[in-house]
């Protein structure tokens, strides 16, 4: 008998719980229009990876507040060599990333484009040339410097791939009494042109 009664009480708990948490479900708000996106800021990392990479780090400036900063990584010494990460949500609420590394460049790109493979294809920003990539999740637009790699990539379109790489700004690593950012590009929108 005393075990029946204990059982029927458990029961009978697990009912009350029950229906306090459907009521605290149902009668507390929620905002489904609510951006589940929260932007970081990015200043302090940027500062410090310029103080730190031993290429010039990129960054962009000037982009819409809807562009949105929500992963930020500086890796002196990874597999990849020196490493910058910069993500962010475009207005859209597709991923871009900014990518930068002094290692091995091909091993890089397909890490960070996810396998995207390179194109017969370039996209002029500003006046600078990029190579395309394209891939199954990723595409990407990229760069290859003296010492560096520049890849920017994600879910967005070339077009908005291209508006990331044209607001891209470096600042010299080599310590100076005034550090000076050098633009990589013009801030117009890229349009995608094919290489002839």
């Amino acid at each position: 008998m005393r075990g029946t009664q204990t059982v029927r009480d458990m029961v009978l708990s697990m009912a009350v719980i029950g229906v306090v948490v459907a009521s605290i479900y149902i009668f507390v708000p929620h905002d489904e229009s609510q951006d589940p996106v929260k932007p970081i800021g990015y200043r302090v990392e940027l500062d410090t990876a310029r103080r730190a990479a031993p290429y010039p780090v990129a960054a962009p400036q000037g982009l819409p507040k809807t562009w949105r900063a929500t992963s930020v990584t500086y890796n002196g010494a990874g597999d990849d060599g020196a490493v910058w990460h910069l993500g962010f949500m475009d207005p859209t609420n597709q991923y871009v990333a900014v990518e930068q590394s002094n290692g091995r460049a091909a091993k890089f790109i397909d890490s960070v484009s996810r396998r995207a493979t390179k194109t017969d294809r370039t996209q002029k920003v500003g006046d600078t040339t990029w190579e395309r990539y394209e891939g199954p999740k990723y595409d990407a637009l990229v760069r290859k410097g003296r010492g560096v790699t520049t890849v920017v990539t994600g879910t967005a379109s070339f077009e908005r791939l291209g508006q990331m790489a044209a607001a891209l700004e470096t600042t010299s690593a080599k310590p100076s009494a005034e550090p000076s950012a050098t633009k990589s590009s013009s801030e117009k929108p890229a349009e995608a042109k094919p290489s002839s």
